[in-house]
């Protein structure tokens, strides 16, 4: 009887639960497919270039990233102001943040590609990728290539949070996957007919999950958020500061997460070199397939908790973080049970060239736990739009993170899972705080910094 409940409660409570249990389970199945599709580029693309090239693309890959971080917060900042106004079944108001935003988000990357176009050519890749001077020259030309194709591909990005926004995060869990696919169909037909080329990893890479936004953009105002879709006649820049106020804080958030996980690579391959690239990437992908489980589960619940926090509904967040949590912890026992296997599964994913030392292997299942612990009450308050105090802690680990990795790396000889560490350190105080502001809220004793 208890099973006929749950499985009555998962389909058929109330709306709100009903509605992101079905999104959730639909998430698993697909996210399945594309972790399956992720595991398999890794060693296609590696015996399609080799360690040291992938590790160069990697370190590429993760600078031209650091970009999408300059939409100023703008994906957050409508994420949350359109949940608002979907919430209150203001269809208006939706379309002008949805408009308002791409209009926003256009001039800020369009203005990135004229300003790249002219500080490329003084870049020095070689020096800033730790390789010779010949592969710098051509590293300028592939950056160039991936950072006008990002840039455009970050501006149809802008459909994920208006997905999330209208609940439906299975959807956005189906455009990456489709990506990877096209992505791993090209590199596989490259290896039989054209020799190991970093350009042509670029293109392809770059390419496939433009052209998969391009369409489900197109499907999706055409149809499902007709409502919603984005036009020139709705575009109006006095509701920017509704969209910036929020979408700075944000901002300035991802800027820390940036700094805390992108740098690493940038660290590493000034400090010891591309070929640790590859190791810490190996590592990080393996150890964080609890983290890719746990944002299936919980990445929903952000504009879940805006509804339920904007309409007051106090005990179903409280069942929720309170599920949550319980998942949080049964998780954490399946990444000791992935360090135990960590040797055998890595060796039968990448085969014998790829050895991650113990010490990585310890500092990653540090880190995922620390984060599966720490999640929920992050998510809660991105989703109260309280983050005033998490922009405080986030502006204290920018100038913490890297001097620590280069501290634990270097001066007391800890090696590459030093920077592995120092995400870490910069990580835990700011869960600890989350859970007090998390406490706070629900109970109704919020004041001052606290409830900002």
């Amino acid at each position: 009887m208890n099973l006929i409940a749950t499985v009555k409660q998962f389909f058929f409570g109330d709306a709100r639960t009903s509605r992101l249990s079905k999104n959730i389970l639909y998430s698993f199945f697909i996210k399945g497919y594309a972790l399956a599709i992720q595991l398999a580029l890794v060693p296609i693309t590696l015996g399609y270039l080799d360690k040291f090239h992938y590790g160069i693309w990697l370190v590429m890959a993760s600078i031209i990233e650091w970009f999408a971080y300059f939409d100023i917060g703008i994906g957050d900042g409508l994420r949350n102001r359109l949940s608002e106004a979907l919430a209150k079944g203001n269809m208006e108001l939706a379309r002008i943040f949805t408009s308002t935003s791409y209009a926003l988000i256009t001039v800020i990357f369009t203005g990135f590609i004229l300003i790249f176009l002219l500080v490329n050519p003084f870049l020095d890749w070689a020096a800033i990728l730790n390789v010779s001077a010949e592969q710098g020259t051509e590293l300028s030309e592939v950056v160039l290539f991936v950072f006008i194709f990002f840039c455009i591909r970050f501006i149809l990005s802008l459909i994920t949070p208006i997905i999330y926004a209208n609940q439906d995060p299975a959807i956005n869990s189906f455009m990456g996957p489709l990506g990877s696919t096209v992505s791993l169909i090209a590199i596989i037909l490259l290896s039989k007919y054209v020799t190991g080329s970093l350009y042509w990893i670029a293109i392809i890479f770059s390419a496939a999950p433009l052209l998969v936004m391009i369409v489900f953009s197109v499907a999706l105002f055409s149809t499902r958020y007709k409502q919603i879709r984005p036009s020139i006649h709705h575009v109006n820049f006095s509701y920017s500061k509704n969209l910036l106020g929020l979408g700075i804080g944000f901002f300035i958030i991802n800027i820390s997460m940036l700094i805390m996980y992108s740098s690493g690579n940038i660290i590493l391959t000034q400090l010891f070199g591309p070929e640790e690239v590859t190791v810490y990437n190996i590592a990080m992908r393996y150890f964080t397939i609890t983290s890719m489980v746990h944002g299936i589960i919980i990445l929903p619940y952000w504009s879940s908790f805006t509804e339920a926090y904007f309409k007051n509904d106090i005990p179903w967040i409280k069942n929720a973080m309170r599920k949550l949590n319980y998942i949080s912890i049964a998780l954490i026992g399946g990444v000791l049970i992935s360090l135990f296997m960590s040797d055998f599964l890595i060796n039968l994913w990448v085969g014998s060239s790829i050895k991650v030392p113990l010490s990585m292997k310890l500092a990653f299942c540090a880190n995922v736990s620390v984060y599966l612990l720490v999640a929920p009450y992050n998510i809660f308050i991105n989703g109260a739009s309280k983050i005033k105090l998490q922009l405080f802690v986030a502006i204290i680990s920018i100038f913490v993170t890297v001097p620590l990795a280069i501290v634990f790396s270097k001066t007391l000889n800890i090696g590459p899972a030093g920077v592995v560490l120092a995400i870490v350190c910069s990580t835990l105080p700011g869960g600890i705080v989350w859970r007090i502001q998390y406490h706070k809220l629900i109970n109704g004793t919020v004041t001052g910094i606290w409830n900002k």
